[in-house]
């Protein structure tokens, strides 16, 4: 993974001196509330509910050993004992002191790590696939791409105050597990004519109030371009983009209003300036990314050897064979195995994860995985390097601390928000909703009959669980001071991405482990042989399902 160096550090250690002091004049009076939110914001701060919330950033989803093990620290000493996993990959708190925030920001940078414009209207930050580096369908690693992109982007002068948020993604494998289709920008690695590694460009994807799907405007971008290119991008964006009304000031809405075609041109028309320009990456400094990112010192294993003890083991433990199934995936490198830890327990809030368990992991990590976590777009953490050998002592240890809940990809592997309990912009309770499911749903023989389904619940419009994108999508609204929620269907967010459509009226509370339920039952009913539950929806449509639960939901 990538190290700072003696830049990077550096500035990152005059930012909290400098956040420091704005925080200092902030709660002397001299900066006012106004004054202040746009230097909180840069630094990840927000004020919710009940608490300041702090968004840590764990760019593209890595972590070492170290710096997870300061994480747990940090969680002991300023919060109440855990963190949360947010769908962009970062590490949230939410009951840190505002005072005290410096201090969090200065032990983060020990272990070169910041919250650096993990919020405000700037560039976020970089995600991509989890499993990056070692995923057996990888065409090329995507992480020192993410390292240049995330180098440039943090500081940039030009785009510090955009007229939104922005968000980008980077995905190098043949399915899309970095939902590049759903980023103000997706980049994805193709080869081209030369067998040179280039990027196709999407723009103007992006969820919340409007959900919308990106557009490609480059099929085959060459990689020295990618910065000038992503730049002249954003300077359209920044040129034209709305700034007086912040629900349509996205680049999703600049992109439909303006027409795909003629943002292109535009973008074609900047990068004409840009093109070959200071920004134009050169061979020394692509080839510096990639030696962050080198391969591990993997052992020569013998690959029948350990599938044949995996079998042995899995025979005389059908826990262990359970789980093997459900939560490990294969690897690059024959002897290996990725493992997925689940932070869905029932009776946990999706995506929560105890100092306890934070400091287990990173002994798991130095123990069993080169020392490296990875966090995840569905709130769970992923051990990348693992010995099929190491497989079984691994699985005791995460059964003892409560992280091997054997559902990784099922419908109890929901995706939630912190929603009304914390969040000051949620119209109702996300948790509460994610915890009766999870109940509802217990039986883990019906949960696998099901097949795959992501269930996805946000509590607001803001859709920081990706609702739209859910096969099942599950919307918190306000009506009248009650909560309500809202369900969709179909929506995806692999490469075939779709966009969920809204089944009806909304639901009471109570009502809506019934509602999923018989949404399950007419799936079943209509699913031919072992089909998927988004292909028995794309094959049947909505209207069984909406007669199925509107006729039976009093």
């Amino acid at each position: 993974m990538y190290v700072y160096d003696a830049i990077d550090q550096q500035m990152l250690d005059e930012r909290v001196q400098q956040y420091r002091g704005q925080t200092e004049r902030f709660l002397r009076g001299e900066l006012s509330e106004t004054e202040f939110l746009p230097l909180r914001l840069q630094n990840g701060l927000y004020i919710q509910r009940l608490a300041p919330m702090l968004r840590v950033c764990i760019p593209y989803g890595m972590l070492s050993s170290a710096q997870l093990r300061k994480l747990a620290y940090l969680s002991r000493h300023y919060d109440k004992g855990f963190a949360h996993i947010s769908t962009r990959q970062n590490i949230q708190y939410n009951w840190p002191r505002l005072e005290q925030v410096p201090d969090i920001l200065a032990e983060l940078a020990r272990v070169q790590m910041h919250a650096i414009q993990t919020s405000g209207n700037c560039i976020r930050n970089v995600t991509t696939d989890q499993y990056a580096g070692v995923a057996e369908d990888e065409l090329e690693d995507p992480r020192p791409w993410c390292e240049i992109v995330r180098q440039w982007a943090t500081f940039h002068p030009e785009f510090a105050y955009l007229p939104r948020k922005f968000k980008i993604a980077i995905c190098g494998s043949a399915s899309d597990r970095a939902a590049t289709q759903l980023h103000d920008i997706g980049l994805e690695l193709v080869r081209d004519a030369n067998g040179e590694t280039a990027f196709r460009v999407l723009v103007g994807g992006g969820l919340g109030r409007t959900p919308v799907i990106a557009t490609p405007i480059h099929e085959c971008l060459p990689q020295q371009h990618l910065l000038t290119y992503l730049e002249a991008i954003l300077r359209i964006y920044n040129q034209y983009g709305r700034r007086d009304n912040k629900y349509k000031a996205r680049i999703k809405i600049l992109v439909r209003a303006m027409g795909a075609e003629k943002f292109r041109e535009k973008v074609d028309a900047e990068w004409d300036v840009l093109k070959d320009g200071a920004a134009t990456l050169t061979e020394d400094a692509i080839a510096r990314a990639k030696a962050a990112f080198t391969r591990p010192a993997y052992d020569s294993l013998d690959p029948l050897a350990a599938s044949t003890a995996l079998r042995q083991q899995s025979s005389a433990d059908p826990g262990f064979a359970n789980w093997l199934q459900r939560n490990v995936q294969p690897h690059q490198v024959a002897g290996y195995s990725i493992v997925n830890l689940s932070l869905k327990a029932t009776g946990i809030a999706p995506g929560d994860v105890s100092a306890e368990q934070m400091e287990v992991i990173a002994d798991m990590a130095d123990n069993w995985s080169m020392g490296e976590i990875r966090t995840t777009h569905q709130q769970n953490l992923v051990l990348g390097d693992v010995r099929q050998s190491d497989l079984l002592s691994l699985w005791k240890k995460a059964v003892e601390h409560n992280l091997a809940t054997p559902n990784i990809g099922y419908l109890t592997d929901i995706v939630c928000c912190p929603g009304g309990d914390y969040c000051a912009l949620a119209n109702a309770v996300s948790i509460p909703i994610a915890e009766a499911l999870q109940r509802r749903f217990d039986d883990l023989d019906y949960v696998y009959d099901l097949g795959r389904i992501d269930l996805n619940i946000s509590g607001c419009m803001n859709a920081c669980s990706h609702h739209h994108i859910g096969h099942i999508g599950i919307l918190g609204v306000d009506k009248k001071g009650r909560e309500y929620y809202q369900v969709s269907l179909g929506g995806n967010a692999d490469k075939d991405a779709s966009l969920g459509k809204i089944l009806g009226p909304a639901f009471e509370p109570d009502e809506i482990p019934d509602v999923i339920a018989k949404i399950l039952e007419t799936f079943i009913e209509l699913r031919q042989a072992d089909e998927p539950f988004i292909a028995t929806y794309r094959r049947v449509g909505m209207s069984p399902f909406k007669e199925r639960v509107y006729a039976t939901i009093a």
